[in-house]
């Protein structure tokens, strides 16, 4: 059986509808219409409550139409979870282990035949997979654990929409991959008052530095993220970091919950909310939202509490 991604599907999908109703739009305009329609409905946000992480985890992502909604048997997948800091899980600071190894089961499940687990760390990538918890959920799994600190492991993209960063260097585990989760953990930042799915894509490019040095360190993430596209989102809230964040340590909520979601922005503007912040403050929210990358109004997003 032939295997295609999201973007492929709408581009198959898209040259069927256009010669139906008789549009000459083909290649990449023929997607981006495509992608620009199914951005205009209200995107789905999957709460879920109640439960071990193994089974939220799950009723999140079950919410949206299930794992194999996204992954097909034979994919390959690249797990994209926050482990930038070495922290253990109780401080807040990475993605917690055990939604991690939730969702190598489910991709297991799906019939994934090739699962990364892959972070360009902050901190020492051996201490900070040990501490965070990472190396553990992976173990025995037949996952590989990934540390993108290797220039040979980028590829040059360009970013047709972005107003500062007009090419960038991403992981070409996450170029290559079929499917592509983004797993952030929702807490404060120092730079960008919040972190989530976005920010959380930092981790897949290669040179850090430069965004921070630009001059707008939040409007090159907006950028980032119109070119770098996951094809799931799904956020860690079990135990949030609202002071001190990104590392730590400092005060932790627990919330209890995970969520998933397609649309960056609408999961990054719930994200807020859970660390005590409006999504109108986070300036690379704004942007994003801007740029017509997802929907920054909660209102309009069909919220799922499952």
């Amino acid at each position: 059986m032939d295997k295609f991604t999201r973007r492929e599907f709408l581009r198959r999908a898209g040259i069927i509808g256009a010669a139906t109703c008789g549009l000459t739009l083909a290649g990449d305009e023929l997607l981006e219409f495509l992608e620009e329609a199914e951005a205009a409905s209200p995107p789905t946000l999957s709460v879920a409550s109640d439960g071990s992480a193994e089974a939220l985890v799950k009723k999140a992502i079950d919410g949206l139409g299930g794992i194999k909604k996204f992954v097909k048997r034979g994919n390959s997948v690249v797990i994209k979870p926050n482990l930038a800091w070495a922290r253990i899980p109780h401080e807040a600071a990475t993605t917690n282990p055990q939604v991690i190894s939730a969702l190598i089961k489910l991709c297991k499940q799906a019939g994934a035949s090739r699962i990364i687990v892959l972070e360009h760390t902050c901190d020492s990538a051996a201490v900070t997979f040990k501490l965070s918890g990472a190396q553990g959920a992976v173990a025995g799994t037949g996952a590989r654990l990934i540390s993108a600190d290797r220039e040979s492991m980028y590829r040059r993209i360009s970013i047709p929409k972005g107003k500062i960063l007009k090419s960038d260097d991403c992981a070409r585990e996450v170029l290559d991959a079929d499917v592509f989760i983004n797993v952030p953990i929702a807490k404060v930042h120092d730079a960008t008052t919040v972190t989530a799915s976005m920010k959380n894509l930092m981790g897949t490019n290669r040179n850090r530095q430069r965004w921070h040095m630009s001059d707008d360190l939040e409007q090159c993430i907006a950028d980032y993220s119109s070119a770098v596209k996951p094809d799931l989102i799904v956020l860690d809230a079990l135990r949030v970091l609202v002071t001190r964040g990104p590392k730590g340590p400092g005060k932790t909520k627990d919330i209890g919950k995970i969520a998933a979601c397609t649309d960056p922005v609408a999961i990054d503007a719930y994200a807020s909310t859970l660390v005590g912040k409006s999504p109108r403050e986070v300036k690379h929210i704004v942007y994003a939202a801007s740029m017509g990358l997802g929907q920054i109004d909660l209102k309009k997003v069909n919220t799922r509490k499952v």
